[in-house]
Formats: structure tokens, sequence, C-alpha cells
């Protein structure tokens, strides 16, 4: 089957793609490099946020978490629990009220029927029903026990009885259960049954469990999936669903006075046992307390609000309180955004808002959209970024320095393009003595042709020879040597120093592919690292600057590379530390001792021998850095550039373009 695709034009309702995976890397980069871990990156750009694309906010965790907050603050400061018995007591006091005039109707009409034996019997029947009355307990669930077993005298106090009775029931499995969907509305005789029977059946699966059986979920959810909206798809998910909503019940309880919680379990306990439920669920909150013992049984929460609550709303708020607590509480969990794929979206856009709901949904799908574009894969249980994703920062660092510089910064560099070498340039041009024959049979061919016509046999002359052109090729050796010593993150130049490695990388590998690049980092001691470990390398935790461990690392690394050498040193210290001979640990000491420096320097002497430039680009304005510079430089040869952290990436590019650009141009050979 081929997949069919629908297009029609844009009339701005319709959302576009809603994550672009260079975006989200862009986004992180700078934290990636710095601190080079991409989980890390990854979760503090979960919890800052970012922007799309579209430039569209996408909101972090800490701007979520706060929603949360607030719009829990406005549920605790809009209700009063007290009114969750107090609206019942104003009812069943309008029904007494009903019935007592009733009665005190039905003495006045035996009194004006002139018969007294009937006055008499009904004022003794009208005082006992009085005194039955002006006894009946003063609590709620023993008002409603005793009125179930009256005789009422008024039918309509009867039928409001039964209706609020009623109501009360279906109001009390509600709360209860935390509003089992629809199921639960304008409750039959026929539902009760059912609930009845779903609460039986699904103790008796706990059962089976734990007797190691396998009950069966598909039959019960066949028989009673209207009751559970979230679709559980396991025993464990559908188990988990009652204890948040049997959790979230028993943390309205916890927040009421011991009075205003006793009247309503009083009433509970009294409601369920009319209808047959409280053997059920006592044994389901047991078996679901012992099995989720985190859920937050002992929560409470402090309403303080003026709106009192009745039995009717206490259900409805209960389901937002333990959605906002478990929303909170899964949002604080979540170690990386995939950990988000588990968010109720729905739930969230209802409590929180769309723009909420979007933001976790785009943040879900952080990992997976860098996954699908191929910049980040699992490695051995660990999210790793690609080859792809490290030339992509690299482009990125690349571009951002481009960007600061002027365009006849760089235009201004000769090119070479004319000359001899290996490099093709796809360019003809007249043979001159001594080019090397290097013959383009087609242009030559059509050189004969339109000097002497058509016809054969095609006769050559030397002044129609045509030779290819081609570009003078060098070869280059960089070694990129990264200070990553304290101080560098310190006075915040590590971030920038990190961007121009990435940056030069991007450069060398995609302009000069046949040149080698390699890089260094040192602090107390000096590591080579491979390219694709850069976007993991990051500041060391430890003082000194081994200088001459380093360029020791780079000289070796050069040594076996052909064509112009070079080191290109980013620091922003004088040499701390070095290596005494047969030493297994660096010699540190601050400030430097003239046996560093001096072991540092005849490194710069052993580099000089062996063809090695060396360029320093310092970040720091100290005249003891300055000053051993100054040495470095008068034996080596090289350069020293004094810069700041935003002229870093400038001085770097060109000086290297300018070295690339005069290597080429010694080469070149006039046509």
């Amino acid at each position: 089957m081929t997949r069919g695709f629908r297009y029609s034009p844009w009339d701005g309702t319709q959302v576009g793609f809603d994550l672009d995976a260079d975006a989200v890397l862009s986004e992180m980069t700078d934290d990636l490099l710095y601190h080079g871990d991409l989980h890390a990156a990854l979760r503090r750009m979960m919890q800052s946020g970012f922007r799309d694309r579209d430039g569209s906010r996408v909101q972090g965790m800490r701007e979520l978490l706060e929603q949360v907050r607030k719009r829990r603050r406005e549920q605790l400061d809009r209700y009063d629990l007290g009114g969750v018995y107090g609206e019942i007591s104003e009812r069943l006091a309008e029904v007494l009220d009903q019935e007592r005039a009733a009665i005190d109707q039905l003495q006045q009409e035996a009194r004006d029927s002139g018969d007294d034996r009937r006055r008499e019997i009904t004022e003794q029947v009208a005082a006992e029903k009085h005194i039955e009355l002006d006894l009946l307990p003063p609590d709620l669930a023993g008002r409603i026990k005793a009125l179930a077993g009256y005789e009422f005298t008024s039918s309509e106090a009867r039928e409001a009885f039964e209706a609020l009775l009623e109501e009360l029931k279906a109001q009390v499995a509600q709360s209860m259960f935390n509003q089992m969907s629809g199921a639960m509305d304008n409750m039959s005789p026929e539902d009760l049954a059912r609930m009845k029977d779903m609460m039986a059946e699904l103790n008796h699966m706990i059962e089976q469990r734990n007797r190691g059986e396998e009950p069966d979920f598909d039959g019960f959810m066949e028989r009673f999936g209207d009751f559970f909206p979230e679709n559980p798809r396991t025993l464990d998910e559908l188990l988990e669903v009652m204890a948040q909503r049997m959790a979230a019940m028993q943390a309205m309880l916890n927040s009421m006075t011991p009075e205003q919680r006793a009247q309503l379990q009083d009433l509970s306990n009294q409601l369920l046992e009319d209808m047959d439920l409280r053997w059920q669920v006592d044994q389901l909150a047991g078996n679901l307390r012992a099995a989720f013992p985190g859920m937050g049984w002992d929560r409470r929460h402090h309403f303080h609000g003026d709106n009192p609550m009745g039995l009717g709303d206490l259900g409805e708020v209960t389901n937002e309180m333990g959605e906002l607590d478990q929303l909170e509480n899964l949002m604080r969990s979540a170690a990386n955004p995939g950990a988000l794929a588990e968010v109720d979206l729905e739930a969230a856009r209802r409590l929180l808002g769309d723009d909420a709901a979007h933001s976790l949904s785009q943040l879900a799908e952080m990992t997976r959209t860098l996954e699908e574009a191929g910049l980040v894969e699992h490695r051995d249980g660990r999210l790793e970024m690609t080859p792809r994703a490290i030339r992509k920062i690299g482009q990125n660092a690349l571009g951002e320095l481009f960007k600061r510089l002027d365009k006849d910064v760089l235009g201004r560099h000769e090119l070479a393009r004319m000359g001899v070498g290996h490099e093709r340039a796809y360019e003809t041009r007249p043979y001159e003595f001594g080019d090397p024959f290097n013959l383009d049979i087609q242009q030559t061919v059509r050189n004969a042709i339109r000097r002497s016509g058509k016809g054969t046999p095609v006769r050559l002359l030397p002044e129609d020879f045509e030779v290819e052109q081609t570009e003078f090729v060098t070869r280059a050796a960089t070694v990129v040597m990264l200070d990553v010593s304290l101080s560098m993150p310190m006075r915040e130049n590590f971030l920038p120093a990190k961007k121009v490695a990435m940056a030069m990388h991007a450069l060398i590998s995609s302009q000069f592919p046949r040149d080698f690049v390699g890089f260094v980092s040192f602090s107390r001691m000096a590591y080579e690292f491979r390219p694709e470990e850069l976007p993991r390398v990051s500041w060391d935790f430890d003082y000194g600057t081994n200088m001459q461990h380093g360029l020791m690392l780079s000289r070796k690394m050069l040594e076996r590379q052909t064509g112009t050498k070079q080191i290109l040193m980013i620091t922003d210290g004088e040499p701390t530390a070095h290596f005494e001979p047969g030493a297994g640990e660096p010699f540190f000491n601050y400030p430097p001792v003239k046996e560093t420096v001096d072991a540092t320097l005849r490194e710069v002497n052993a580099c000089t021998r062996a063809g090695i430039r060396i360029n320093t680009f310092m970040l720091d304005a100290d005249r003891g850095l300055k000053g051993f510079v100054e040495k470095l430089t008068k034996l080596n040869g090289g350069r020293a550039f004094f810069t700041t952290p935003e002229t870093l990436g400038d001085y770097v590019l060109v000086d290297f373009m300018e070295q690339r650009t005069s290597t080429r141009g010694a080469g070149r050979r006039s046509a």
C-alpha cells in the first residue's frame, strides 16, 4: 500500500513541524560544550526550556512546576472544607422542616374537623413524631440512618429525603473513587450492582496475583472499562490508577479538622454500608496501600478559602488536587526528557492550559527527535552524540565565528588557483613550454578543428595543445592545544576557547580534508584526544598549566605527519607545572618557578627543531604570561596574539586562513 498525502493552501491555522532537531542541538550547544555531558545538557535544557525554530517559547520544568503550584494555591485559597457537611445539614434541615410542617398541618386539620376522637389520635401521633424528630442524633450519619427507618408524614419530605440519599450515595462513591468517568452519574440500582461487581472482581484479581496466578485482566476491562477513562493497559496500571484516586481522597480527609473528618467518615461509612460496599472498599484500600506505599496516603492540603466546598464539589476538587500532585511528582522525578512521555497531556491541558501541554509534549519529544535525526544514539545503555552531531556543532561554532567577521577580512587574502600540483581545477589554458603535459584531449581537438575546419584526418599542431590547470596543493598539520585548567571557567574563557576548537575542526575537515588536525588538552597534565571526543572535553577541577607536557604530546603527534606543521595554543595562564625526568607526577608551583619555565622552553626548542611553528593566543593580560610568550616566540618564530573571549575566534580563524593561504601561495606557479 502507498501512503497518500493531501495538500491545501496555508490559511494560518495549520500547525507546522513541532520540533526541529538542529534547533534543539543549537540550543544546548553552549551547555554541551561547557560541561561535555549530553545527559546533563538535555536535563538542563528540559529544566530551562528553549525557543523552537519558529521562535515560540517552549516552557521548561521550572516554569511548568510554578504553574502547578500556582494552580494548587488558587484551589487552596478558594475553598473551605467545612462546606462538605454544611450543605447536607441544610438540606436535611429543609426535609425536617417539611415534615414538621406536614405534622402540624395534619394536627390542625384534625382540630378543624370537630371529631374529638380523630383530634385525640392525631395529637398523640403528632406528639410522638415530634419527639422522634427531636431525638434524632446530632451527627449527619446518625440522622440519615434514623431517617432511613422513619415513617414520613409528608410525601414531599419523604421524596426529598430519598432524592438526597441517592445523591449522597453517588457523591460519596464519586469522591471515594475520584470520579470514575461518567459511570457513577445518576447511579441506578443496576449501576450500583455493577460497581459492587467491579470492586469484588478487582479484589479477586489482586488475590489471584498475590497467589502467583494470572488474572483475566482483558475480560475485566471488557466488562468494566468505562469506569477507567485512563484506559490502563495492564493490571499494574489499573491498580496504580485506583491507588492514585483513593490516595487523593485520603489526602482530602487528612486536610480536614478532626471534627470535619469524623463527620464525613461517619457519613461515608453509613452510605457505603447501605450500598453494601463498605467491606469491598476497605479491602481494596488495604491492598492498594500495601502495594503503593509511596502514593502519598498521608499527604494533606491546607484549604483556607471562603467558598464552602459541598460534597458534590469534593469529588471534582479531589480529582484535580490528585492530578496536580501526580503531575508535579512526575515532573520532579523526570531525570530525562523521555520520562515526560508518561505525562497525561489531556490532564495537563485541563489543569494548566494549551501552552503548558504543548511545552510538555515538546520536551518529551526532544530525545526522540534528536535520535530520528541521527544526532544521538544509545551506546551501551548510554545516550551519545553521533559523528553527525559533532560535525553539526562544529559547523554551528564556525558559522558563529564567520558571522562576526566582516566579509572583507577574509576576502582580502589572495587564494592561489593556478599552478601545478595534484588537484584538478577543471579549467584549461594553452600549453606553454615547461608545463606538465596534462593534455586536455577534448579541448585540443576542438582547437584543431576550429583552425583547419571539418574533415578527417584532424592534424594537431603545438598551438592546438590545451592543458588542464591544476591547483598547487600542500598538506598542513595542526594541533590545537586547549587549556582546561580551573582558571579558564573561572575567568569565563573556557566556552569560547572550546567553541574555537570545534570551529577549527569543522573548518579543516570540511575545507581542507587532506590536512591533519589533532587536539591536546592541558592543565596539571596534558592528554591527547580524538576529534570525536571534543564535545565531551570539559575543564579540570585542578590547578596547574602544564604547557611542557602539552607541547611534548603535540610535537609527537606532528612528527608522524607530513607537510607544514603548527601548534595553536589557547591559554590564559603562564606555565606552572612540568615533568621532571623520571618523575611519575608533575611538579606544580604558583607563581611559576624557573625550573618550570626552563623545562617548557626546552620543549619549545624541541618543537622548533622539528619544524613546528607555535602560535599562542593569550586570553589574559597577565604580565607574567606576556613575558613568557615573548620568550617562546623569540625562540620558535611563531606569533602571539592577545585576545578576549569575544575576539578569540576572530584571531584564530583569520590567522589560520592567512597561514593556510600563504602556504598555498608559496607553491603557486604563474601561468
